[in-house]
């Protein structure tokens, strides 16, 4: 399936239907993928969730017909998809910091200005293309820390480093009650919130079925099923976090779409291991939860 293609029917049809009501799962239907396979891609492809990027499409085409148009407020509001005045007053002023009349009185085009996505693709780091593992991982449990966050403006790029530097900081693993192996820590991505971006992040350890977690602790269990196991490329300490990332983006952008398989929809996580200990040759592990392609015709 053409990826590139397929992100682009729905990036064309977020231009032509601005001013209506444009819902993920219609946005994924157009684009022959689940809903949260779409998001998944949608979100490495183009750099930001679908939901937030047509938040800013709708309000920077307000920002434009505000400083190109003498069209009332109201008009302009409905034109770009909000039914209320004041919930577009709302979130015209938490983008811009000040209110549509304010930014139409200051004579000039200002503040975040958020144009049509271009397509490209992120190369991954020493031009590696990797093959990953078909693994069916049985059910495990987890006792760790919890992080609610969201893929809002790469809110989840700022606070998912924090979360580890803190963890690790602190020494917070010495806290997990006997974990099954001393070595080996998970960063999980569950209960996902496509239509918000909002999911949790948990760092922790594998531990034995029905482990009671101490207080501030969380303790979450996940079913088996089959995943695609990513191993990084070797990297030095200076480039390791870029090598993760360039990892993800080679998962959704080149791996995907030629593999006929899509996102399960379910958790997702690094894993790490003794591999990361040092400050050369570092690699770790990515897990995405895969089913086969749904044949479309």
């Amino acid at each position: 399936m053409d990826y590139i293609n397929s992100i682009q029917l729905t990036l064309d049809y977020i231009e032509n239907h601005i001013h209506e009501h444009i819902s993920l799962e219609r946005l994924a239907e157009i684009a022959c993928f689940s809903p949260f396979h779409y998001h998944r891609v949608f979100q490495a492809m183009v750099g930001e969730s679908v939901m937030e990027y047509v938040r800013k499409r709708r309000l920077t085409t307000a920002a434009e017909r505000l400083f190109y148009t003498n069209e009332k407020v109201i008009e302009i509001a409905i034109s770009v998809g909000f039914q209320y005045h004041e919930s577009f007053n709302r979130a015209f002023k938490k983008f811009y910091g000040v209110s549509p009349k304010q930014y139409r009185r200051a004579k000039k085009m200002s503040g975040p200005l958020r144009g049509k996505a271009c397509l490209n693709k992120n190369p991954l780091i020493g031009g590696l293309k990797m093959k990953p593992k078909l693994l069916a991982k049985p059910a495990f449990h987890i006792i760790g820390y919890e992080l609610k966050t969201k893929n809002q403006d790469g809110q989840n790029n700022q606070d998912i480093p924090e979360f580890w530097q803190q963890y690790m900081k602190n020494k917070l693993g010495a806290a997990i009650p006997d974990p099954l192996h001393q070595n080996e820590e998970y960063g999980i991505c569950t209960d996902f919130d496509s239509s918000s971006g909002e999911f949790v992040y948990v760092i922790g350890m594998e531990v034995a079925e029905g482990t009671i977690a101490p207080e501030g602790l969380v303790y979450r269990s996940f079913p088996g099923q089959e995943y695609a196991v990513f191993t990084t490329p070797k990297a030095s300490e200076e480039i390791f976090t870029a090598s993760i990332q360039s990892t993800w983006n080679y998962i959704f952008t080149d791996w995907f779409p030629k593999s006929g398989y899509e996102h399960n929809g379910t958790i997702e996580f690094e894993f790490y291991d003794e591999r990361c200990y040092g400050t050369e040759d570092k690699e770790m592990d990515i897990y995405i939860p895969v089913k086969k392609q749904k044949a479309f015709k």
